[in-house]
């Protein structure tokens, strides 16, 4: 197959990173709008209309603040560990398609930077390599309240990572492909009920579920944001950290949220697939870019619902929600579709069976999701003085 000429990956490269980084600065500004209205206050409204510009000016005010770097730290890994979250960040989305086939100047090409045979895996790695800068920061730092947060992340991405994965493995089992494109093709036309639309979230919804959950965690965004607890933890990883370092934190973490919300679009929602309404194939291009951003607005939405709506939850609970319910029902899930898959390949299965099977699935799944999140009330019970070991003579004697 002939290489294309070298302006075609540039121009798809600045494209799509222009793309995300534009949904970046977006996306802060609208948290600011949207949880503002949440709570009954106005947000920004004075650097350009609505205060759409005020994302740039808070960039340019942390791009000229000072930088203060305390002695204790260990300066190589306190510098090191900002870049490590913003170029993982910008990695992920390498094999993410952003639309569809383009024509210009007589080349025709997709408007996605890699289309690599292990897409699926490049996400999970690069998801992965992301928890590295909070850890680094938080140790580095050389101060409790950091470290304290590192390790919070750390645990939270093992936590949350291995019911993402398995998530993910439900989706490239089901597709029979790790390439991104393919996993994309395989969700167009029609899905399990004729005239729907052949998303995977619809076959495949408690990987859906365990996904959408897990991205909450894995962004370490509200009710998931144990790392940074400014109430427990001062500021937690980024507590040592100020001027453009502190804004490169930032800017990863709202990345992460646009990151994510592109790939669950990608594996469950069809990606750019939409329809086209009979649009002439010389603006017929745009539909693609259109349905992405909407379907990817929708889950950034949600995750600044979450944010505006949803107390921080408490360290426990949040590792059982990971271990005792995510897990176990990604991993019968998983288990369940790679059945489907091979009875399928081995005769093929009528309608009727698909549903029954899928119904006794189902079940399995409830059962799991009953029996993981039942409330463990002796857990949260306040301690009685008289049975504290910790509580002084005075604390029993006032009681």
């Amino acid at each position: 197959m002939e290489s294309p000429p070298l302006w075609v990956p540039l121009f798809t490269t600045i494209v799509v990173f222009a793309f995300f980084l534009l949904s970046t600065a977006l996306l802060i500004w609208a948290e600011r709008r949207v949880v503002a209205r949440m709570q009954t206050r106005l947000g920004p409204n004075r650097v350009g209309p609505l205060g759409i510009l005020q994302t740039l000016v808070d960039g340019v005010k942390m791009f000229f603040k000072e930088d203060i770097t305390p002695g204790m730290v260990n300066k190589p890994v306190y510098t090191l560990a900002p870049l490590v979250g913003v170029i993982a960040g910008f990695l992920a989305i390498a094999v993410i398609p952003i639309g569809g086939e383009v024509t210009l100047f007589g080349e025709t090409f997709t408007l996605v930077v890699a289309d690599l045979h292990v897409g699926a895996l490049w996400i999970l790695a690069l998801g992965s390599i992301h928890v590295y800068s909070v850890f680094l920061a938080g140790w580095a730092s050389n101060s409790p309240y950091p470290l304290l947060g590192g390790i919070r992340s750390s645990a939270q991405m093992v936590s949350y990572e291995i019911a993402m994965g398995l998530a993910v493995a439900s989706v490239f089992i089901y597709a029979g492909s790790l390439r991104i494109s393919d996993i994309i093709e395989a969700q167009a036309g029609d899905g399990l009920i004729p005239g729907m639309p052949g998303w995977f979230a619809i076959p495949l919804l408690p990987a859906f579920l365990v996904f959408v959950v897990g991205m909450v965690a894995e962004a370490g965004r509200p009710p998931f944001d144990l790392a940074e607890a400014e109430g427990e933890l001062v500021g937690g990883f980024n507590t040592e950290y100020s001027g453009m370092r502190f804004g490169m934190f930032m800017l990863a973490e709202f990345m992460q949220v646009v990151t994510m919300s592109a790939i669950v679009v990608t594996l469950f929602l069809g990606g750019p697939s939409g329809p086209t309404f009979g649009l002439p194939d010389a603006i017929a291009w745009v539909m693609p870019i259109f349905w992405f951003s909407l379907k990817m607005s929708l889950f950034i939405f949600f995750f600044i619902l979450l944010r505006g709506a949803l107390p921080r939850a408490r360290y426990h609970r949040l590792m059982d929600l990971g271990w005792k319910v995510l897990i176990p029902v990604a991993l019968v899930w998983t288990m369940v579709t790679a059945a489907f898959v091979l009875l399928n390949e081995l005769g093929g299965l009528a309608t009727e069976t698909r549903w029954v099977l899928a119904g006794i699935a189902g079940v399995i799944v409830i059962g799991l999701l009953v029996l993981g999140s039942s409330p463990d009330d002796a857990s949260d019970a306040p301690v009685p003085p008289d049975e504290d070991p910790a509580a002084s003579d005075h604390d029993k004697v006032t009681s």
